[in-house]
């Protein structure tokens, strides 16, 4: 899974916003030049590099569609789709589809915030779902979902079945981190596109 060929946007947040070169939103963006080089050189790291012997380019993509999906950004999931084959794709979606939910779910250990507790579906593939997404991805979006929607309840046990499917402690830490950057890019996003549609924002 790490054969594909892709050409990054000069600036994925400017893209998946919808931020034309020369607009006020880019504008913005310029003033804060820093953290748009951070960002875009983040993305590069994640999903343009050849160091995909732990976590393959496919993979990377597939989970990133897939939290696109959690989150109901459909632009942004589109845009993690593309490069995937047909039928992966949507597998991943169909297992967005049945992991769909609000969160965040779970419960807290102490007894004081029982009254915060809430609970949820985890998501758990049936076996047409694991053969057609294979077993490592499988588990990676079961484990990306406890993440996103279950961030109380994860624990060592949900680790140790990413290890048993053939991952390993250096991809684990590639797959935490790739859900870390989705879920900061996906509200970067959104609150320019919440600035963009706001009177005089764009």
């Amino acid at each position: 899974m790490s054969g594909m060929q892709i050409t990054p946007p000069p600036d994925v947040i400017d893209h998946l916003a919808g931020i034309a070169p020369g607009s006020a939103l880019s504008a913005i963006r310029d003033g804060r030049a820093q953290a748009r080089e951070n960002a875009q050189n983040s993305f590069l790291a994640l999903f343009a590099t050849t160091e995909t012997q732990e976590m393959g380019t496919e993979e990377r993509f597939a989970v990133a569609a897939f939290i696109c999906a959690l989150h109901g950004d459909g632009r942004a999931r589109g845009f993690y789709a593309a490069p995937l084959p047909a039928p992966l794709a949507s597998a991943v979606a169909a297992a967005a589809e049945r992991g769909a939910g609000q969160g965040p779910y779970g419960e807290y250990p102490s007894a004081a915030l029982a009254g915060e507790n809430q609970p949820g579906p985890v998501l758990t593939l049936d076996p047409p779902a694991r053969a057609a997404l294979g077993a490592r991805l499988a588990a990676a979006l079961e484990h990306t979902h406890m993440l996103i929607l279950h961030p109380r309840d994860a624990a060592a046990g949900d680790l140790q079945r990413l290890l048993d499917a053939g991952w390993s402690s250096t991809g684990i830490v590639t797959l935490s981190q790739l859900v870390a950057f989705l879920s900061f890019q996906l509200r970067v996003v959104a609150g320019l596109r919440a600035l963009a549609a706001a009177p005089n924002g764009g």
